[in-house]
């Protein structure tokens, strides 16, 4: 890719800002009244791809051919969709879909039954939500006809969430920055999500349409998942025509645990990208925990402790186990980086004039004052919230743990869709016991699963991918922080105003089932158990934890010192999870099939066989887009042609 191609131009940032609207405003749409494919619930960030597959395969051609003053460069498509994936991670599924009605629900599904107006309520501060039982009601069931949108009720508590907001994501953008020449330079990390992107903006002398769109290979792949997507979406107009069905389910021990068979094209792509050994661990170590989780019941084996929503809270052991391992995998992680860090914190303090932070997108001593500000202001925003201020400082750490651990996963094992065993707040809980929180505490730790609890995608992990795409923008990254910051300040904005308009306009009752369902109640009903009946430490999972940190422990040894070894450890701590359980088969047979090609075709047949998984993951986002397109013009609801 030339080095030399300008990047940082109007155009690109022009694109990017257009693409990051499109995303934060048509994918709530499409969420909450068409309810269709989710195109923003990911680390695949798909409807950044589907944008991207239109600009880099048809109209930027067209440009070149017809427009050549529009036409966007290598560098400049690049730029544009670092932007709509940082979009991507707020829009939705990654803070507004949760923000705005987990903040109302604690009023507004309060019952004499529930009790939350007397074990919650008198915690909730007045800034965390909107007060006028009115409009919290119209939010979810509409707005009478003639009454306008109430924005200013909503003023406050956004501003101070965006407060909030502001320090996590610095803390979040200082903390990739910090990790970047760690992960890419010296560990070099795979990366395989950011390696689509590059091959549908590469681009050969003498050619209006990228090489990527002119492979016959790719194409046939990206025929599989558009037609039997399109067959799936034809049965909902026309229940007659055949639909394919990708999933299906074995029980197993007595029916105590299901074993899920899905089909998923995109994850086959990206997981055809990795390494043989870290693809045979995810699948392998899945089925394990399967087995031993299946054991355990027949045994009669359990644990009692409720870990609320989220993570694997439905097998306490296992999730422990998990946790301990993510714990390990961050730690151990951050000790081999030693070095690195030792010369981040040189240059950030002193100022070394031995360390070069040029191609960073922070000068170091900018990144270690932002992610120290950036704890502390959520910190001390947890602590106003009613929380004690040791608890909210290792709550914060938590948290960033486990982000830092899922970006780890995402970068080097292609999991485009991947969760924690264990989120924060179930951790600190079981960790120390509700009590150590007390009412205040627990109330405000129920509004932080807004950013830590359902966190399927994060502005970690795309900064983390932007930064990788930045190696092809040329020696200048520092624009690209404004990029970034400019698309996410626009999702936000845009999402927010979007999803405050379709409520009053429909009823939030009458979107999306989640969002407006249990997604905004589970949370509270968790803490409202824990209120109920306090409870101190979980010594058991404490035990457990320590028996996942020691097995991951042993197996980054085995790692280290027996060539021969087969398992990779990046699989043990998300072995565990539900959505692994999902997408199992789909990395089973990715690895199947590449093992496959190297062994009887060796690299020259696994590169010619590349496109066609590419293609895999293109069509499925291209044709899970059209038919979001579609059904907006036809009236079509509840046409889920693409979920994972």
């Amino acid at each position: 890719m030339n080095r030399d191609n300008k990047a940082f131009t109007p155009r690109a940032i022009a694109a990017g800002a257009l693409g990051s609207l499109a995303i934060a405003v048509c994918d709530l749409y499409s969420n909450m009244v068409i309810r269709g494919s989710y195109m923003a619930l990911d680390f695949s960030t798909p409807g950044a791809l589907f944008l991207l597959l239109f600009l880099a395969g048809l109209l930027n051609p067209l440009l070149k051919r017809f427009a050549p003053a529009w036409f966007l460069g290598q560098g400049e498509l690049l730029v544009a969709y670092v932007m709509m994936i940082a979009a991507s991670a707020v829009s939705s599924m990654g803070l507004v879909a949760y923000l705005l009605p987990l903040i109302a629900s604690v009023y507004y599904f309060a019952t004499p039954e529930n009790n939350w107006e007397n074990l919650i309520h008198p915690h909730v501060p007045t800034w965390m939500s909107p007060q006028n039982p009115e409009f919290v009601k119209w939010f979810f069931e509409g707005t009478p006809q003639g009454h306008p949108v109430p924005w200013m009720a909503w003023a406050d508590p956004l501003l101070h969430w965006g407060f909030f907001l502001l320090a996590l994501y610095t803390a979040m953008v200082c903390a990739a920055v910090i990790l970047r020449r760690q992960w890419m330079e010296h560990e070099r990390l795979l990366y395989p999500v950011a390696q689509v992107p590059l091959e549908m903006v590469r681009e050969e002398e003498g050619h209006c349409v990228p090489p990527f769109f002119r492979n016959p290979v790719m194409w046939a792949g990206f025929a599989l998942p558009a037609i039997v997507s399109s067959l799936k979406a034809l049965h909902a107009y026309h229940n007659f025509l055949p639909a394919a069905e990708l999933v299906t389910g074995l029980p197993l021990f007595r029916n105590t645990v299901y074993l899920i068979f899905r089909l998923s094209f995109p994850i086959i792509g990206f997981t055809y990208l990795i390494n043989l050994d870290i693809a045979f661990s995810l699948w392998f170590f899945n089925l394990l925990e399967t087995l031993v989780q299946g054991l355990l019941n027949v045994l009669g084996i359990s644990s009692t402790e409720k870990l609320g929503p989220y993570g694997a809270s439905d097998r306490p052991i296992l999730a422990h186990q998990g946790m301990g391992g993510m714990m390990v995998l961050v730690l151990f992680g951050l000790w081999v980086a030693r070095p690195h860090l030792g010369a981040v914190w040189r240059k950030g303090l002193r100022g070394d004039p031995a360390v070069d932070d040029r191609r960073e997108m922070l000068p170091y001593r900018a990144a270690l004052l932002g992610l120290a500000g950036g704890i502390g202001v959520m910190v001390l925003l947890l602590w106003k919230a009613g929380m004690p201020l040791w608890v909210s400082l290792l709550l914060v750490l938590l948290a960033l743990l486990i982000f830092v651990g899922l970006t780890r996963i995402v970068v080097e094992a292609g999991m485009a869709e991947a969760v924690a065993p264990m989120i924060a707040a179930s951790t600190l809980v079981s960790g120390i016991g509700s009590t150590a929180l007390g009412p205040a505490g627990m109330v405000a730790l129920a509004f932080t699963y807004i950013w830590q609890g359902d966190i399927r995608t994060f502005v970690l992990a795309s900064c983390a991918h932007g930064l990788k795409l930045g190696e092809h923008l040329g020696e200048r990254l520092r624009p690209l922080l404004w990029a970034m910051g400019l698309a996410l300040l626009l999702g936000l904005g845009a999402s927010t105003l979007t999803l405050l308009h379709l409520a009053y306009q429909y009823g939030g009752i009458n979107l999306n089932q989640w969002f407006f369902g249990p997604g905004c109640q589970l949370p509270f009903e968790y803490v409202a158990d824990k209120l109920n009946t306090p409870t101190g430490p979980d010594w058991s999972g404490w035990a457990h934890t320590a028996i996942g940190a020691l097995v991951m422990g042993l197996l980054m040894l085995a790692r280290h010192q027996l060539s021969w070894w087969p398992l990779h450890p990046l699989g043990y701590p998300i072995a565990v999870t539900w959505l692994t359980n999902q997408i199992w088969l789909s990395i089973f047979i990715a690895w199947l099939l590449k093992l496959a090609v190297i062994k009887y075709g060796g690299p020259q047949l696994y590169h010619r066989t590349r496109p066609f998984f590419l293609g895999l993951i293109a069509g499925q986002f291209a044709i899970a887009g059209i038919w979001l397109v579609i059904d907006y013009f036809t009236g079509m609801t509840d046409n889920v042609v693409f979920w994972i």
